[in-house]
């Protein structure tokens, strides 16, 4: 085969040729001129081809006789089976798709001295403008090839998988028939079963989530003879630039990867538990559809009890506080077929990566642990005893939220009560899982969990319950007059007053500590005052063991 500076191709069946700048001689071979060329030629047209392409055909003197786009249908015939004339047979041979060629072909190689009925007159020599649209050969199967393979893949397609993808679909030449993208849609599907034509259903497996490949088919897997009827013409061979999104399996769990386990971990969450936990979540294909960290405040829930998606649900059991872990979720354990109708589609699988901050149980009780304890400890607080301690104030996570040593000089105070309790402190550091008697400088988060390292400073004994006031020494039998300096027969609110405050200082009684002493004070001359009129007449004054029931006076 020879290339003239002109274009044409001379073939003869002796493998003789004429010279590019000879005169012109008979034509007793096809004359071949490449007019258009495709940059790639992936595959030419060998004897056995089955092929579909379009053809003008006219007589040398440009008078039209036949036309595959008159008819609107292109031809579709075996190459190399005498199912053309023989020049036409001879002419496609090493045509490419997208290829162009005028073919030049000689009676003898056409319809000789006979013609074709009183279309092709006798001993005509016939032009043939040829568009090649397909090839194929009965013994193709599917051809991948993959263009673009992600840095990680941890599972392929397998039979009976579910995937969704996106998917460009063309004819060989490259005309478009069908495409995802233009519906906005992934398709989503089982493979292996059935559910698509065979050459897709052969064509994604393997498929790592992420990889992009050209898939192409012969008609025999693809819609065959006839089409389907609208967009695909009949013996078509179809390519399919697809990318893989998503995949599953009906029968997978959830899975946890990229666990991050805190050194100490001295209890795990079991169902029942409330969790506050930050979470991304993302699809597999990693498009992004929510954050917890987006909106700066973690999500707060009971895990084991159907308050999140069932995969969830599962996922959060036996984690540390602390703890990362990535959570991937199937659809029948996420947002099923439906998803969210926004940001999660239908069928798709879910991936959460959760980083736990905290988690308690309703019946949690306060844990105390001392970190430190002095040698000698002659006394432990009890009920009603008033503190002054320092305290760092943390979440569970080490977040600080308050402090006494935080540019303060001076420790908090706290009167241990029942509701309040400091149970049995030392000198000890001690963490905890109460808020107790703090109003915090930073913010503290609902349902969380509390850290309190305490150093108790100091300590005043408190008084027995019921008492705002006890007395050190016995009680004077003549009471009343000693309150009663002016000898009245009433004890007024100055009297009171400056007669309690006298016994304090004297060390004669003791007010409760931790308390205004005038409030106090005057809670119990109130006490005292049963008719209240401001005075007390010594038919109202009654010590506290006179009482019938209870009171905190004297």
């Amino acid at each position: 085969m020879i290339k003239c500076a002109q274009g044409v191709l001379y073939l003869s069946v002796l493998v003789t040729f004429a010279a590019c700048n000879a005169p012109p001689v008979p034509l007793d071979d096809i004359l071949i001129e490449k007019t258009s060329v495709p940059e790639q030629c992936v595959r030419a047209v060998k004897v056995g081809d089955f092929v579909r392409y379009h053809y003008i055909g006219t007589f040398p003197d440009g008078n039209k006789f036949d036309s595959s786009y008159d008819r609107g249908s292109t031809y579709n015939v075996f190459v190399g089976k005498k199912q053309l004339i023989e020049g036409m047979d001879k002419a496609l041979v090493g045509m490419c798709v997208n290829e162009r060629r005028l073919v030049k072909i000689p009676p003898q190689l056409a319809y000789g001295k006979q013609g074709y009925g009183n279309i092709i007159p006798p001993d005509s020599i016939l032009h043939f403008d040829v568009l090649l649209l397909d090839v194929w050969n009965p013994e193709d199967g599917v051809q991948t090839n993959t263009y673009h393979t992600p840095s990680v893949c941890s599972r392929k397609v397998e039979v009976s998988d579910y995937v969704r993808y996106h998917y460009n679909g063309t004819l060989l030449d490259g005309t478009l028939f069908d495409s995802s993208h233009t519906r906005m849609r992934t398709y989503d599907t089982y493979v292996g079963i059935g559910w698509l034509i065979a050459g897709m259903d052969q064509g994604l497996l393997g498929m790592c989530v992420g990889e992009r490949r050209i898939i192409t088919m012969p008609p025999s897997l693809g819609y065959g003879e006839n089409g389907d009827g609208s967009d695909i013409p009949g013996q078509a061979s179809l390519v399919f630039d697809v990318v893989l999104l998503d995949l599953h399996n009906p029968r997978d769990g959830i899975t946890v990867t990229n666990q991050v386990v805190p050194e100490s971990c001295t209890r795990k969450t079991v169902s029942g538990d409330f969790v506050r936990y930050h979470y991304n979540g993302s699809l597999l294909d990693g498009t992004f559809f929510d954050s917890s960290y987006s909106r700066n405040r973690t999500y707060d829930t009971y895990v084991g009890r159907g308050y999140v998606i069932a995969g969830m649900d599962e996922g959060l059991i036996g984690v540390c506080i602390g703890e990362r872990r990535t959570i991937t979720i199937p659809p029948h354990l996420g947002y099923g077929e439906e998803g969210t109708g926004t940001k999660i589609p239908g069928s798709a699988v879910l991936v959460f990566d959760v980083h736990i901050i905290d988690f308690h149980n309703p019946s949690d009780i306060t844990e105390i642990t001392a970190t430190f304890k002095p040698d000698e400890c002659d006394r432990q607080t009890k009920k009603g005893d008033f503190v002054k301690y320092h305290y760092n104030a943390s979440l569970m996570d080490g977040t600080s939220i308050d402090s006494t040593l935080a540019g303060l000089e001076q420790s908090h105070k706290a009167t241990a009560r029942s509701d309040q309790e400091l149970r049995s402190y030392t000198s000890d550091s001690v963490s905890m899982i109460e808020l107790l008697f703090v109003r915090p400088a930073g913010e503290v988060p609902g349902s969380a969990v509390l850290v309190f390292d305490i150093e108790l400073v100091d300590m005043e004994e408190g008084l027995p319950e019921g008492y705002m006031f006890i007395w050190n020494d016995e009680v004077s039998p003549d009471l009343f007059s000693e309150m009663d300096k002016n000898s009245d027969k009433e004890v007024e609110p100055s009297e009171f007053t400056d007669y309690i405050m006298r016994q304090v200082t004297e060390g004669k009684g003791r007010l409760a500590p931790g308390f205004d002493p005038y409030r106090i004070i005057d809670n119990m001359f109130s006490n005292q005052d049963r008719d209240g009129d401001g005075k007390i007449t010594e038919a109202e004054f009654k010590l506290k063991a006179d009482e019938a029931a209870a009171h905190d006076e004297l």
